[in-house]
């Protein structure tokens, strides 16, 4: 790890492009606010509150969040602890439904897509979102109609880049012939690697990857694990090589951990100064 005369360590990540400007390459997911399940007001708005200021303190420049969190909870949260977002992008979602602790139904129609958004700005008090992105494609509404409202949104000014979650790459290749793609946001960490072939695709294309659940490394952080061992090796934690080996896989990874703890906070950015050897990095890519 660099000894760091830098006080804000999310820039030793390096930047990437995101609609007219960039992002540093470690963000912050914010979908830990609510309360149980997603569900209901944070039990610690100011903590929360805390939480985010000093994740922008520490360089962070990428928040990620959705109308779905919550609901509306974590947008609030974003605004009232961030707004006007001097040099931040804000990264919001929609196209999910809640209706309970847990519970996350699709609804990609157009019209729910547009007053989604529409709240999304008033409740984050912009003009235009740095990234607005589809949580989900609704299997139940024709894709073209879904992709054609984003792309309406940017023609329109209301967002300034386009995203996509949990999608496949026949699903991003067909929403590129409709609405540029700036984003992919799928589940992702060292022992859920389910979408590697998504990842080679948006690294081939220039496409950024926000990989959430970033952190989980399940039984390899375990003692005498794989993870455990280079953190053991290389004088840091277990989450801080997780996130680390995320950000050396591809140039395109954009890593969004989230916590609702300070000290937490510090520890996740701060692994943008891990540098991991080739021997770790072997170690752990071989390691699911």
């Amino acid at each position: 790890m660099n000894t760091a005369q830098d006080v804000r360590p999310a820039s030793a990540a390096g930047r990437f492009p995101l609609g007219e400007g960039s992002v540093n390459r470690i963000g912050f997911g914010t979908m830990q606010f609510p309360g149980p399940g997603v569900w209901g007001p944070s039990p610690d708005p100011d903590g929360a509150v805390a939480v985010l200021r000093k994740a922008a303190e520490l360089g962070v420049d990428l928040f990620d969040t959705a109308d779905s969190y919550g609901p509306e909870v974590a947008e609030d949260l974003l605004r009232r602890a961030l707004h006007p977002y001097d040099g931040i992008a804000v990264a919001t979602k929609a196209g999910l439904l809640r209706t309970g602790p847990g519970k996350w139904h699709p609804c990609g129609r157009p019209e729910y897509l547009r007053q989604q958004c529409e709240l999304s700005l008033r409740r984050l008090d912009v003009e235009r979102i740095d990234l607005f992105q589809l949580h989900r494609v609704d299997p139940s509404v024709p894709a073209d109609e879904q992709f054609g409202l984003l792309a309406a949104l940017k023609d329109e000014g209301k967002v300034a880049a386009v995203g996509l979650s949990e999608v496949s790459i026949e699903e991003i290749e067909h929403a590129r012939t409709i609405v540029e793609v700036a984003t992919v946001q799928n589940r992702y960490n060292l022992v859920d690697r389910g979408s590697d072939d998504v990842l080679r695709y948006c690294t081939e294309q220039g496409i950024g990857f926000l990989p959430w659940f970033p952190i989980a490394s399940g039984k390899l952080a375990e003692p005498g694990g794989p993870v455990a061992e280079v953190a053991e090796k290389l004088g840091v934690t277990a989450p801080q090589v997780a996130l680390a080996w995320l950000l050396r896989r591809s140039s395109v990874m954009l890593p969004i951990p989230g916590t609702s703890n300070l000290a937490h906070v510090e520890e996740n950015v701060g692994a943008a100064e891990v540098d991991l050897d080739p021997e770790s990095v072997e170690k752990l890519d071989a390691a699911a």
